[in-house]
């Protein structure tokens, strides 16, 4: 899908290319160390495999034992990772310490550089995100790629803020607001939206994301559920109640839910009826990985089952009438 001059033409099937960091999370339990294969895009490109949507990654991971946990990880679930990855003389990590609500905070060791590309074609999605827009060089050429494709496809964006690798505020502000011009999408934790914007409530932070220039600010609030705002409407999903066993991977889980309601939508638009359904089916997916360790997201039929079992029970309580059939499930 993005040309190199060695790109092989399977890449031609691919519906989205997800550009950014591939890493090694190690989760840090009381009872000892455990390795995942991680990253924010990279688990975005493995949730959207495991939910049968063709993928590719382009990414920067070293020629090791760790980089090469990481391609058969997405191996696993069908997606490619693209030419060209092997380029780092290690691969990333993250270190994550789990509290005992089961949130995660990370110290990373990661060096992110990406080889300039030149767009042959775009996908039906181009989806980025997290420290990759940010840390230089490489951040340069993720900026460069979004200007390049975001007239030919949809661009999806998700900040992912690391408070630890960015400059100051204002410099990571900037460089968000930079960005938002040249996406369509533009999903954010009620962390990246408190932090990015301090005093300001979460309708306000949609608000300036729309006159930023996105179609679609999706604000995402844990229990809390998430916020979709379009020109055409805001609404609020309701999360979905489930046992934590951590939250690694939640929000990366949501958001390859979100992009395939987005490919699945027809031509619908984004009328409430349809950011409803997109929202449902992106919360059960969340559920599903919080509810087990590791950025562990759902697969399609997993999916399925989710939005089946809750719509059946928003029947059975307030009617088949107030039923929201899943997008793309």
């Amino acid at each position: 899908m993005f040309n190199s001059g060695s790109y092989p033409s399977t890449a031609d099937s691919f519906d989205v290319i997800v550009v950014g960091e591939a890493l090694i999370d190690v989760v840090s339990r009381p009872d000892g160390n455990v390795e995942h294969p991680g990253g924010s895009p990279a688990n975005v490109a493995y949730g959207l495999g495991r939910l049968g949507v063709s993928a590719g990654l382009l990414t920067a991971i070293g020629d090791d034992a760790r980089g090469a946990a990481i391609e058969a990880h997405l191996s696993s679930a069908g997606v490619v990772l693209l030419p060209g990855a092997r380029s780092l003389e290690r691969t990333a990590s993250a270190t994550a310490t789990i509290a005992a609500d089961g949130s995660a905070s990370y110290v990373f060791d990661i060096d992110w550089r990406l080889k300039p590309l030149a767009p042959a074609y775009f996908p039906k999605v181009l989806h980025t995100g997290s420290i990759a827009t940010f840390l230089a060089p490489g951040a340069a050429a993720v900026r460069t790629l979004l200007e390049q494709a975001h007239r030919d496809c949809m661009v999806t964006y998700d900040p992912n803020i690391r408070p630890a690798l960015l400059g100051s505020h204002s410099e990571a502000k900037s460089l968000f607001e930079e960005l938002v011009p040249l996406t369509d999408v533009v999903k954010l934790s009620d962390e990246d939206a408190h932090w990015l914007y301090p005093g300001q409530d979460l309708e306000q932070t949609a608000e300036r994301i729309l006159a930023l220039g996105a179609g679609l600010a999706v604000i995402t609030a844990g229990a809390e559920g998430s916020l979709l705002r379009a020109a055409e409407g805001s609404l609020h999903i309701p999360s979905v109640t489930t046992s934590v066993a951590d939250t690694i991977g939640a929000g990366d889980s949501y958001m390859a839910a979100l992009i395939l309601g987005l490919l699945t939508r027809g031509a619908a638009g984004l009328a409430p009826s349809v950011l409803e359904a997109i929202g449902r089916t992106a919360s059960a997916a969340a559920a599903i990985t919080v509810s087990r360790p590791g950025a562990n997201p759902p697969t399609l039929d997993e999916l399925r089952a989710a939005q089946d079992a809750a719509a059946q029970d928003r029947s059975d309580h307030h009617g088949a009438d107030q039923d929201v059939a899943a997008i793309g499930v």
